[in-house]
């Protein structure tokens, strides 16, 4: 157990490389910084952006079939759909300093391998309780066939003695019986920290389904963890969904502390209704550097009769983008649903099935700093919403959003956009990848470019590796039996640089596509998830 002094020896170490990451991840969100070096969350930093902007070794002239291809395939025993992350000098015990890529599976495992090299991994650890299973797929095709570790980790390099990646896992036992559990891993060993695993128990006041005397229940059978885990303010935020639309289920949001692993609050976001749940195609909730936390709902009870301050009478945010604030009791603080929301959820046409974006702040055409944030659902529509005015409810109109692009995308959006050089890219559903540039803190309704090829069913969730504001590269996966990585002009979508099927004789293989899936870039290389391993590529020797 780590004594007083250590622990808060932990807690001043974390903030301090909290403090410096988010002030490199300002100045990167505004291309004045290529100093990023590792991959500890979901793409790649707490706005979300998908950004890399340390990338010193891929450029658009060596990328190419001819200098660029498949290096090694990682293998390990189940499906990632979690996004593999990079950390640089980890010291393992007894085996020296690695860059160090960490795997998680839907087996229920995380591996740390050497980033560099082909080979065994430096530790795998189970997350499975003795005589427990992975989940079955609950009969919902989403997550299928077992469910183990669908969200991906986040890492905070100052936890414990070594720095800790924090992961939530789903099991079952002999007689049916089924946890959600968060561990706190060690990143040198796999070891549990902090007295975990902690299992994950909920109840919130409420009527709605699955309410027992005046409280909501959470029922761990009914639910996965499958958008990203966040750390900000010293909490990891746990954000679940639920198994298609079986019900009964809500939409939850449950906090803990990083260094203890105690539950800090819960937040019930339809405690009076149903739905509601948090899918964002696995994309994990977005912070802003002053905290506030943001996300899209899914389907669900929304309550069109509002209070004095204009939010719903009954607490129900079903289909809405939400703006959560920790101060206090954790609440919701703002938000933003369309006018025709009932219906949207009605018909299954809702924002959940989109990742949020906070955007860098920008000067509008007076002059006025903006503050937005992005995101996109079912409906083909881009909004844009003010975090300082996100505009509510208003059934005469959606007037009161900052900006709205009616069917600016083909077709629905299941994916996660990424922001680059002013610019945000989006890969919606059996369509291209398109590049929609910022004009005076408005979105322009005109794409400047896009990809030559359209991306199938779930899209696509575009990563960007660049050395500040140069060489920048878009970098997508597309789900098909062989799986294929791109690599655009992140400038010109419509030049394409590389596909793994341009080798000859199958040269690039690397598996088989798996949906949502999100490719990491770090230090010269890409790695890509697959059903059965993590596809490694780079420069060729």
């Amino acid at each position: 157990m780590k004594t007083g002094r250590a622990h808060a020896h932990g807690r001043a170490g974390r903030a301090a490389v909290l403090a410096i990451g988010a002030a490199l991840v300002r100045l990167g969100g505004l291309g004045l910084c290529g100093c990023q070096t590792d991959v500890l969350t979901y793409h790649n930093d707490n706005q979300r952006t998908g950004q890399y902007l340390g990338e010193r070794t891929l450029t658009p002239l060596n990328v190419n079939s001819a200098t660029f291809g498949k290096l090694f395939v990682l293998s390990v025993d189940g499906k990632v759909d979690a996004q593999p992350l990079y950390k640089s000098r980890v010291s393992i015990p007894g085996a020296g300093v690695h860059n160090v890529l960490y795997v998680a599976t839907e087996h229920d495992s995380v591996y740390a391998f050497d980033a560099d090299a082909a080979g065994s991994p430096l530790w795998h650890k189970s997350m499975l309780g003795a005589g427990e299973t992975p989940s079955d797929n609950r009969g919902c095709g989403q997550v299928t066939p077992e469910i183990g570790i669908t969200a991906t980790p986040a890492i905070d390099p100052g936890a414990g003695p070594h720095g800790t990646i924090y992961v939530v896992s789903m099991s079952k036992n002999a007689v049916g019986q089924y946890f959600q559990r968060l561990h706190a891993l060690d990143l040198t060993t796999g070891a549990e920290e902090f007295g975990g695993p902690a299992t994950v128990v909920a109840t919130y006041p409420g009527l709605g389904d699955n309410s027992l005397g005046g409280k909501v229940v959470f029922d761990s059978a009914q639910y996965k963890e499958r958008p990203g885990l966040l750390l900000t303010g010293g909490l990891v935020y746990t954000t679940w969904s639920s198994h298609c639309d079986i019900r009964p289920y809500t939409g939850w949001v449950i906090t803990y502390d990083e260094l203890t692993l105690a539950q800090r609050a819960v937040l019930n976001i339809t405690p009076n209704g149903e739905g509601g749940a948090i899918w964002a195609a696995g994309a994990g909730p977005a912070a802003d550097s002053d905290g506030f936390v943001y996300l899209l709902s899914g389907n669900g009870t929304f309550d069109t009769v509002l209070d004095g301050g204009g939010f719903p009478f009954a607490g129900d945010f079903g289909n809405a983008f939400i703006k959560l604030s920790a101060a206090g009791q954790l609440h919701v603080a703002d938000y933003f649903t369309m006018y025709n929301t009932v219906a949207e959820s009605n018909a299954d046409e809702d924002l959940g099935s989109g990742g949020a974006l906070v955007l860098p702040a920008m000067a509008d055409a007076l002059g006025r700093i903006r503050r937005l944030a992005a995101g996109a659902g079912k409906d083909t529509n881009i909004y844009l919403v003010d975090r300082d005015n996100m505009g509510k409810f208003n059934p005469g109109g959606d007037t009161n959003v900052y900006q709205k692009l009616t069917g600016a995308l083909q077709n629905s959006e299941f994916a996660m956009p990424a922001f680059f050089n002013n610019t945000l890219y989006y890969g919606a559903v059996n369509a291209p990848i398109v590049a929609f540039p910022f004009v005076k803190a408005r979105l322009s309704a005109i794409p400047s470019s896009s990809t030559p090829n359209s991306f199938v069913y779930p899209g696509a969730t575009p990563a960007i590796s660049a050395d500040g504001l140069s060489n920048g590269i878009l970098w997508a996966v597309g789900n098909l039996a062989n799986a294929v990585l791109y690599a655009y002009d992140a400038g010109d979508l419509s030049k394409e640089l590389y596909d793994s099927t341009q080798a000859p004789g199958g040269r690039d293989n690397f598996g088989t596509g798996n949906k949502f899936i999100t490719p990491t870039i770090a230090n010269g290389k890409v790695y890509v998830g697959t059903t059965s391993g993590v596809g490694v590529f780079g420069l060729l020797r």
